[in-house]
């Protein structure tokens, strides 16, 4: 993605702000008086890159966050635009309507033909109200199923991508059935006779994130989180305010270093300097590179293998520790 007036900050980003400005400053200058200033330039662009480096590498759990909401981070469409060819959107749930908060279809990863399926965001404020901003429906699981079962009809591996700050928690979504509908995508996707792999590209938010997110490997991007509940809602409910969310944050221990280390995923895909939004061909390139020999792995597994395995991965999850009281340790 281009650097333009356009680009959106987040508060922490305003050194790369900074350098970017006088990097412009440069250029116009220099165009205007037709002076060669090139070196500074350049040199300027150097410090650019390693300013990006520096501030992603002491994020806060908050500011992780923050990141992963990022405007101009790329979300499931972009991934699917740059990573993959010949793809074929599917819609409908075959039930009540088409759910545009979720998106899938065949597509084709150098010459592999997969099922991909995430939840997409909007893109601008308009595009963001058809989305629902990245929150299904319980017609969204239930079209991402159908799809799921689809590509096990014709045995192709299935990608999903999370990127959702949670199921739509609306009134008419409860009346759907929206829990029911995550239950029973849990309940299928840990049975599924074809490979399964889940990417949190984003926000990995509660039920919202679980409803695609059951596979043989789950991975996370660099800057992502992975939680039951976002910062603001849990500050909400432990302090009845939102201002504790930065402290929330960090107690959730959301980020993916930190799910890697409690082994709830696989691995942790590194992203460009400074985020994804800096680079959307280098973060998608990434991603199709940690894909590819996955999904080559996975498919000499037999199925019955796959599943029992999968079974075993979800089921030892979580760990817990036994506190004696002080009349049993005087026993």
């Amino acid at each position: 993605m281009p650097v333009n007036s356009k680009r959106q900050f987040l508060e922490f980003e305003k050194p790369i702000k900074d350098l970017i400005d006088t990097i412009e400053k440069y250029k116009y200058d220099s165009e205007k008086a037709k002076i060669d200033m090139s070196e500074s330039i350049q040199r300027l662009e150097e410090e650019l890159v390693e300013k990006r480096k520096e501030i992603t590498q002491q994020l806060s759990s908050w500011q992780t966050v923050q990141l992963s909401r990022h405007p101009d981070r790329p979300y499931t469409l972009k991934y699917i635009e740059k990573m993959t060819t010949d793809f074929v959107e599917l819609f409908g749930d075959r039930n009540v309507k088409d759910d545009k908060a979720m998106v899938g279809g065949f597509a084709s990863i150098d010459g592999e033909t997969v099922m991909i399926i995430g939840q997409q965001k909007g893109i601008n404020t308009k595009t963001r109200q058809l989305r629902n901003f990245g929150m299904a429906n319980p017609e969204g699981y239930r079209k991402a199923l159908r799809l799921m079962k689809l590509a096990e009809k014709f045995n192709k591996p299935i990608i999903t991508l999370i990127d959702t700050p949670g199921a739509y928690p609306g009134l008419e979504a409860e009346e759907r059935g929206q829990g029911e509908a995550i239950a029973r995508n849990i309940y299928e996707m840990i049975r599924l006779k074809v490979p399964v792999i889940c990417v949190v590209i984003g926000e990995g938010a509660s039920g919202g994130a679980l409803g695609i997110g059951v596979g043989d490997r789950i991975f996370m991007m660099e800057n992502t989180w992975y939680t039951v509940i976002s910062p603001e809602s849990c500050s909400s409910i432990l302090w009845r305010s939102w201002d504790k969310k930065e402290i929330a944050a960090d107690q959730l221990q959301l980020t993916a270093n930190k799910m890697l280390g409690f082994g709830l995923i696989d691995g942790v895909i590194p992203e460009p300097s400074g985020g994804a939004h800096w680079n959307y061909d280098e973060a998608a390139l990434n991603l199709k590179n940690y894909l590819k020999p996955i999904i080559s792995e996975l498919k000499t597994i037999a199925s019955e293998e796959r599943i029992s395995q999968r079974i075993e991965k979800f089921g030892k999850m979580g760990f817990w520790s036994e506190e004696m009281s002080a009349n049993e340790k005087n026993k």
